[in-house]
């Protein structure tokens, strides 16, 4: 992933040094175990741990140069280790190991850790809706249905549904680092030919893992799981961003992102303040679902294990929760200082609506009173057309119409905004996770 986009302690999870230094641990606690198993003289692996190389730049360059000669990265990645180790200790790295056995089980504890920075970066997001939908519970605005008003709600509903949206992200990236904090060594197709089980329930307790049953490899539906937790939250992202842009447009104005001194909206129209945050949310959300697809189309692999999920792995994995990173902690920034227009949505609603959102409450009014549905449905529609053909507002065409006979105190209750938002706090009922 491009810098641009790419928060840095995401970053050094997946960075060469991080991975490398991951998988000489696994080699590491693999041979304290084989010293359990009488494989292994318990000085040697005393000696390994102490010789442990550093993994840092130079180390990643020789572990290249090495692989030019290999074209096998792990053996070159274990040569080097032997190399900077020494003999005759170092001959005891990788023994009765595969690849996989190594390369897997690091790379789930790297997804494991990134998993735990997106669940802290999702419980933030939910955590700044919550406190813009506790704030604004009350605030009324124009609900829309087909991009048209509708009925009333409040900005303080819309940021509860958010929440709620976040809260079940949250569940599902949990749920998804539970099914990939696994490992495995058991050998070349699994079978623990060469490797006692016991290693591989050593190795996984030490690093926070839970040894699984795996052919080479661990199952890449596990992986997928967590590529589609990744960009669910993505959607939900671009679900608010995408708010935020209709709420901002010109001729609604009922919300802006905030507009920091010395930013400039157009590079030609000074007067210009462009939702760009939220359109650049929209767009990395697509990008995060592309993963998906990759992530799904590399579960299905030949036999016991192939080698076609890998290459696709290095460039997704770590893109995908660099961009669900950064979009998170960009949109908790954008929900926390979005400038709201509580006025402007009130005018919206009185003024330019004509009070039509209050179209149903008559329609109910006369059938409470008596009418006929239908008949009462054709008559407020009319009434509806005329007060958008001349326009008039709602409640003066329906006082003015004859075939309306509500009372000047029933009219009163059915344009009553108050009433229809009396069971509001009942989004909030619903954050069960906030202490009021």
């Amino acid at each position: 992933m491009i810098p641009r986009y790419s928060p840095g302690d995401i970053s050094d999870l997946f960075s060469d040094e991080h991975r490398f230094d991951t998988m000489l641990e696994v080699e590491l606690l693999a041979a304290e175990a084989l010293v359990a198993e009488g494989v292994i003289p318990a000085a040697d692996a005393a000696a390994l741990r102490v010789r442990r190389p550093v993994v840092d730049a130079a180390f990643v360059a020789d572990v290249a140069e090495r692989e030019a000669i290999t074209h096998h990265d792990t053996a070159a990645f274990v040569d080097t280790v032997q190399k900077r180790i020494g003999m005759p200790e170092g001959a005891w790295i990788h023994y009765g190991l595969t690849s996989s056995d190594v390369v897997d089980t690091a790379l789930c504890k790297v997804i494991t850790d990134a998993m735990d920075i997106i669940i802290r970066d999702i419980t933030d997001l939910r955590d700044a809706l919550t406190a813009r939908a506790i704030e604004t519970i009350d605030l009324p605005l124009a609900g829309r249905t087909h991009g048209m008003h509708a009925e009333p709600t409040t900005y303080g509903a819309k940021f509860a549904l958010f929440a709620l949206q976040a809260q079940r992200d949250l569940e599902r990236a949990q749920r998804a680092r539970h099914e990939i904090a696994v490992g495995k060594l058991s050998g070349a197709v699994g079978t623990y030919s060469n490797i006692s089980p016991s290693v591989e329930e050593y190795v996984c307790a030490k690093l926070g893992l839970r040894p699984v049953p795996a052919t080479q490899v661990v199952a890449r539906d596990r992986h997928a799981e967590v590529l589609y937790a990744l960009a669910a939250t993505g959607t939900t992202i671009e679900q608010i961003a995408l708010e935020i842009r209709h709420l901002a447009r010109t001729e609604v104005g009922e919300a802006e992102e905030f507009f920091s001194a010395g930013q400039k909206g157009s590079s030609a129209m000074p007067h210009k303040r462009n939702p760009v945050l939220s359109e650049r949310m929209c767009g990395l959300a697509r990008v995060l679902r592309g993963y998906l697809l990759s992530g799904m189309e590399d579960v299905a692999l030949w036999h016991e294990r192939d080698i076609s999920h890998s290459s696709v792995e290095r460039v997704v994995v770590p893109d995908a929760f660099a961009l669900a990173g950064y979009m998170l902690r960009t949109t908790t920034r954008l929900v926390s200082q979005l400038v709201l227009h509580p006025e402007r949505a009130r005018e919206n609603l009185e003024v330019h609506s004509l009070g039509l959102v209050f179209s149903q409450s008559v329609l109910l009014s006369l059938v409470e009173a008596g009418m006929p549905r239908d008949d009462a449905y054709r008559i407020v529609q009319n009434a509806a057309q005329v007060a958008l053909s001349t326009r008039t507002p709602f409640r003066q065409v329906v006082e003015n119409d004859p075939a309306i006979t509500l009372s000047p105190a029933e009219l009163d209750r059915v344009f009553d905004i108050t009433r229809m938002l009396t069971h509001q706090h009942r989004y909030l009922d619903a954050l069960t996770w906030v202490t009021r």
